[in-house]
């Protein structure tokens, strides 16, 4: 179930017009929304690294590497890569992290340049249509043997842009849902996008108060997933 970017939005001014600390204006809402998403998504894998680094026995990170996955696997997607650019295949825009390529042969194993040329030397190593090795670059992936074929990406990729839809009427921002497009984070992560939104805000309108009550609590939070 994705985050409400409304309800986001109301409690965020709610808490920062509090006591005529400041407007936030929707340009500036957004803005920070978009940042706020981006920067919990990056952290699960920060995150996932760390806790996976912990010893096997102990349950608390067992529970916390379960509850990122079931973050992470929201974002969890397959595609098969159509549109070809001699000789690479097109990543997909929404592409944050490969997971794997496949063809109807199995897994394509990943190399770099430098491991391809030393294979390409091997007569035994030499990849072939059942054992395919690729590259990944800026252009795209490039397989080898270069035969076009149908290649399968399993990969994670990034939350769509949110964004608050709004008219203006008067003097009055007011929600357009037709327009809106909603966090695709997980439920639970309400409350960190509100702490962190806040936080941004607090540095918008020069409100140091706001942005020290909004990082502790985020500080507090921290401190009690990691405990």
């Amino acid at each position: 179930m994705a985050v409400s970017v409304d309800s986001v939005y109301q409690k965020v001014l709610a808490i920062a017009n509090k006591e005529q600390r400041g407007y936030i204006t929707p340009q500036e809402f957004n803005l920070f929304a978009g940042f706020a998403q981006m920067d919990i998504f990056e952290q699960y894998f920060y995150d996932m690294n760390q806790f996976g680094r912990a010893p096997g026995n102990d349950t608390g990170y067992s529970d916390m590497l379960n509850l990122l996955e079931e973050k992470i696997s929201l974002f969890e997607d397959v595609k098969q890569l159509t549109s070809f650019i001699n000789p690479y295949y097109k990543k997909p825009d929404d592409l944050y992290r490969v997971g794997s390529l496949q063809t109807v042969f199995g897994e394509v194993e990943q190399v770099t340049q430098k491991e391809y040329l030393n294979i390409e030397l091997s007569r035994l190593a030499k990849p072939t249509v059942k054992r395919s090795v690729y590259t990944d670059s800026l252009k795209g992936f490039r397989v080898y043997p270069n035969i076009r074929r149908k290649l399968y990406l399993h990969y994670v990729k990034k939350p769509v842009p949110v964004y608050w839809g709004y008219v203006i009427v008067g003097e009055h921002a007011l929600n357009e849902p037709n327009t809106t497009v909603n966090f695709e984070l997980h439920a639970s992560e309400e409350n960190n996008l509100i702490i962190k939104i806040l936080a941004l805000a607090g540095i918008a309108i020069k409100d140091q108060s706001l942005y020290q009550a909004a990082t502790a609590e985020e500080n507090k939070n921290v401190q009690q997933e990691k405990s």
